[in-house]
């Protein structure tokens, strides 16, 4: 059956929000937590490993306060990295063709306009760049814009979220504790191979074998960690897998180029990690 095709659409960033419920299956009480620190207002961190679910948990959440509350809670994402700058986040003033005008960045409008804003890896955001959270993750919940002589209380249904990695963390990226107890924290962790074979086959549009056989290849590859692979495979990587398998691509070829080649260049492991795609895809 042809599926219908999506038309781009243009949103204004304080605007978005997510329409259709995402596939997400809760492990634990982590929706409650969430549903419940955002109707008292209490900051929410997000840690784990990459590809456990974090960003789709966010856009859960998101569609599930629309739905309870019948009133749209929109979604502001901002992908941190180490060149962010408070600028980026609360806005500057720039040149156009009518002169000097301000412009509002995501978080400022985000505080305006209520909603969640979504700060992801924020460790590698610049440390001068996350202290300017920190008077909206208390009792005071403002930003302070220095630039306008401003100060902007936050909106009713403004709640600030941000995720790490702590598999990342040292000496130079890590989160400070005078940040990090402002925040109530959830934590995420690779899924139980059942629940990950729920969610390869539903992403994939797979069959249940090769389902099942995936999720045992995550499960075996993780157990790697332990002789020196430093990056498990994530979850998102098996479904890429997956997907390829779907579109015709042999199994363990698939698994080469989705999961393998993107995980480590360390020989030795590589080698280890085919031994382990051929037990699973003889």
């Amino acid at each position: 059956m042809a599926t219908k095709s999506k038309i781009a659409k243009n949103y204004s960033i304080e605007d978005y929000s997510i329409d259709e419920e995402p596939f997400y299956i809760p492990v634990s009480d982590e929706v409650q937590v969430f549903e419940s620190a955002y109707d008292q207002k209490i900051p929410i961190l997000l840690k784990g490993p990459t590809g456990t679910g974090k960003t789709r948990f966010v856009e859960y959440m998101s569609w599930h306060l629309s739905t309870k509350t019948s009133k749209k809670v929109p979604l502001i994402t901002v992908a941190c990295h180490e060149d962010l700058t408070a600028s980026d986040l609360v806005g500057r003033y720039l040149i156009d063709s009518s002169g000097t005008k301000w412009i509002d960045g995501p978080l400022t409008r985000a505080v305006k306009h209520g909603g969640i804003c979504y700060l992801d890896e924020i460790v590698e955001a610049r440390k001068d760049t996350t202290v300017i959270v920190h008077p909206l993750t208390d009792h005071r919940r403002i930003l302070t814009i220095d630039k306008l002589g401003e100060v902007i209380e936050a909106a009713d249904g403004f709640l600030m979220v941000i995720s790490y990695n702590p598999g990342y963390q040292n000496a130079m990226k890590d989160l400070k504790q005078s940040t990090r107890q402002r925040f109530v924290a959830i934590e995420f962790d690779f899924p139980t191979t059942e629940v990950e074979t729920q969610i390869i086959k539903f992403e994939a549009n797979i069959d249940d074998g090769t389902a099942t056989s995936l999720a045992a290849l995550g499960e075996k590859i993780r157990n790697l960690t332990d002789h020196g692979l430093s990056e498990a495979a994530s979850t998102r990587v098996l479904i890429y897998a997956a997907k390829l398998i779907k579109a015709g691509i042999k199994p363990r070829r698939a698994c080469q180029v989705a999961v393998a080649w993107g995980i480590t260049d360390d020989k030795k492991l590589y080698r280890s990690i085919e031994e382990v795609i051929t037990a699973i895809f003889p």
